[in-house]
């Protein structure tokens, strides 16, 4: 395979037509799949590396980046497009000057194998996942800082003795004066899971008012209905809000969960010999879903048939 054609693939600018030439190949042989992964390798170490020099062009993208107080910039990771929704939000923030009129909720939805960024006006940065809708206003305005989550979120939350910050979601309410914290709750799923990296939360039952107060380096989760709290064991779980899916020591059957969730996608494993087996790696959402069948596929026997038409992936 020219190596040039996989430079442009694994960079994200590949044409259609080579991206099935790149994808016919790696089904070809075992060898192929290897040696992509050894160059993507070298890719990300060469990329790593231009990210954290020189200072001053790290200062730059830092200023590019940088929020008002009347408009946020949001900026999304792409798996085949970039979606970029910050002209409609920073229009409306452009005509909510005054101060005196009343906050308007802002809404954002995050496409499947996508992330989102944003910057609120008070200086709280938020990283959405996947197949997530978050509402907040334009402005904070009241006693307290109030945004809805329905997905998974990270929040930065810049402090405020006098305001507190509560991320509501479908299950349980998160307060928070100042903290970085992670929440898991989408609608359509059964877990709820919020973890604590710095700083304190409590989280709270709207049904029974029950408040459970979390220290730093814990996480709680809902099972059988109940809360439990645990030590969080694998701290690059959380680097998803950089492009990265993590496993660790994970059922193939989780897995496909996850697949399904981030990817908006229906798996039907018919090889049930396959969800006996566990794995651990890291994965870049743009690569796809399918990249990450074929990974498995080196140390499993199994394959696919896709069929775009259904949204549906079969695993024999």
């Amino acid at each position: 395979m020219n190596q040039e054609l996989l430079n442009k693939y694994i960079a994200g600018d590949a044409t259609p037509e080579e991206k099935e030439e790149v994808a016919r190949w790696l089904d070809a042989d075992k060898k192929n799949m290897k040696e992509f992964l050894a160059l993507r390798k070298l890719y990300d170490i060469s990329i790593w590396q231009q990210e954290q020099t020189p200072v001053a062009k790290d200062n730059l993208s830092l200023a590019r980046k940088r929020w008002t107080l009347q408009s946020i910039t949001i900026e999304l990771t792409k798996v085949a497009a970039i979606f970029i929704l910050s002209l409609m939000i920073a229009y409306s923030f452009l005509i909510n000057k005054d101060e005196t009129e009343a906050a308007s909720m802002q809404t954002i939805f995050v496409p499947p194998g996508q992330r989102a960024e944003l910057t609120l006006t008070d200086g709280t940065k938020v990283w959405l996942n996947a197949k997530t809708t978050f509402t907040f206003p334009n402005k904070f305005t009241a006693n307290s800082r109030n945004v809805t989550l329905d997905g998974e979120g990270y929040f930065n939350v810049t402090k405020d003795a006098e305001k507190p910050f509560i991320v509501k979601t479908k299950k349980y309410n998160i307060k928070v004066l100042g903290t970085e914290f992670n929440v898991t709750a989408y609608s359509g799923s059964p877990v709820f899971e919020t973890s604590l990296l710095k700083g304190a939360v409590e989280v709270i039952s709207p049904a029974t008012n029950d408040r459970t107060y979390l220290k730093p380096n814990t996480h709680i989760y809902e099972k059988d209905g109940v809360l439990k709290k645990g030590i969080i064991e694998h701290h690059s779980y959380f680097l998803w809000k950089e492009g990265l899916i993590c496993f660790f020591d994970e059922p193939v059957g989780k897995m496909i969960e996850k697949l399904e969730l981030y990817y908006d996608i229906k798996i039907d494993v018919q090889n049930k010999e396959l969800l006996k087996n566990k794995y651990s790696g890291k994965f870049r959402t743009k690569d796809g879903v399918e990249h990450v069948l074929k990974v498995l596929q080196l140390n499993n026997n199994f394959s696919y048939i896709k069929n775009n038409d259904l949204n549906l992936i079969t695993i024999k």
